[in-house]
């Protein structure tokens, strides 16, 4: 079974950076293809992909909106997701989710628009201005 534990998150002001860890375990990063990444939801709007990896076609994926400010990556050995966010805004306040699918044969693109499997609690990212 695989299970997400998002950590990170917290109020920051405009212009500050977080960054968002997702320690990953039921599955390893060198094994089959898998397609990771984040998530989020701002109260009274719909669930947005972020960013998404996959192993599949060796793509990464970013939403229009955080293009250039946020970054994701992997450790392999820790077997944990990051999403560095720079440059943060008050529009990027939300509930930031893990997410995961094992195996994946999908693109990025693909995984953060449709969604993956598994997907973990949650972490609260507050922007003010």
């Amino acid at each position: 079974e695989v299970q997400l534990v998002e950590s990170g998150g917290g109020l920051v002001q405009a212009g500050e950076s977080l960054r968002l860890s997702c320690a990953a375990s039921g599955f390893t990063f060198d094994g089959y293809d898998y397609a990771i990444g984040w998530f989020r939801q701002a109260p009274g709007k719909e669930r947005e992909g972020v960013s998404c990896m996959s192993s599949s076609d060796g793509s990464t994926y970013y939403a229009d909106s955080v293009k250039g400010r946020f970054t994701i990556s992997t450790d392999n050995t820790k077997g944990t997701v990051y999403l560095q966010m720079n440059s943060l805004k008050p529009e990027d306040t939300a509930v930031y989710y893990c997410a995961a699918e094992y195996p994946s044969y999908g693109s990025s693109w693909y995984a953060c628009s449709y969604g993956m499997d598994s997907w973990g609690k949650g972490t609260l990212v507050n922007v003010l201005s």
